[in-house]
């Protein structure tokens, strides 16, 4: 469903990604894991369209260049807004709802793009089971919600969007610890309902329990890649990227 070949991107000089490459088949639920400044949310800013492709004489930064395909098609010098339409849907990191909007109105938010009311109605059904908090708390302004309550809502507002393929970027960030098994709970039964979804994620731990296949994201580059059996095998790579 989605492949990425050769991904380089630079923020004013300086080298946030090198040659990253990867793949996600359609229904998978892939995982990216490294540390801070690895990279990983630029990758995924890059998959949305949120980083422009470099220009010639261009003053913009960052700037971008390899090859980003999704359902076999270019999408690398596709916009933002474009690439959404196509249904390769960003969850942000540090969920970032519209604070001046109530829940009920940041889901149906999600759900801007979509014409088809009798499924939006359904997928609204649908994300109150999922997260029935975010049923309770329909009136509630969002800005007020806990941080566990935010992400819920960034995830089910990205749900509402109807996406073929979601990315969600560090869902775990700033969580306690009980907070981020629900979320990862949540995350692991949106996979199994059949939704394609690449996962970034600082916790390795949490990041190895939901994913079929896994990426190390290390200084901008992909320094390893396999299931958790594989990688967990390695002594080096355990030692080295995981810190265990």
């Amino acid at each position: 469903m989605l492949e990425v070949k050769d991904l380089t991107v630079h923020y004013d000089g300086a080298l946030a990604l090198r040659g990253v490459n990867l793949r996600v088949e359609d229904k998978e639920l892939v995982t990216v894991v490294g540390p801070n400044g690895a990279g990983k949310t630029t990758m995924l800013r890059a998959i949305s369209g949120l980083v422009r492709e470099h220009s010639r004489g261009a003053r913009e930064h960052p700037s971008m260049s390899g090859v980003i395909r999704f359902d076999g098609k270019r999408i690398d010098k596709r916009k933002a807004y474009q690439i959404a339409k196509r249904g390769v849907i960003h969850c942000p990191e540090r969920r970032r709802p519209f604070t001046e909007m109530n829940v009920l109105e940041n889901l149906k938010i999600g759900a801007y793009l979509r014409k088809d009311k009798g499924g939006i109605r359904k997928d609204l059904e649908r994300i109150h089971e999922l997260f029935p908090v975010l049923k309770d708390r329909s009136d509630q302004m969002s800005g007020t919600l806990s941080g566990g309550e935010q992400q819920m809502l960034a995830i089910a507002r990205a749900l509402m969007a109807k996406p073929k393929l979601l990315l969600i970027d560090e869902p775990s960030l700033g969580l306690a610890p009980i907070l981020k098994k629900t979320v990862f709970n949540s995350i692991r039964e949106i996979s199994q309902s059949g939704v394609t979804i690449l996962l970034v994620e600082q916790d390795v731990s949490l990041g190895f329990s939901l994913a079929d296949r896994i990426y190390i994201l290390a200084h901008g580059r992909i320094a390893a890649e396999g299931t958790k059996e594989e990688l967990m095998n390695n002594k080096d790579i355990r030692e080295i990227y995981l810190g265990l």
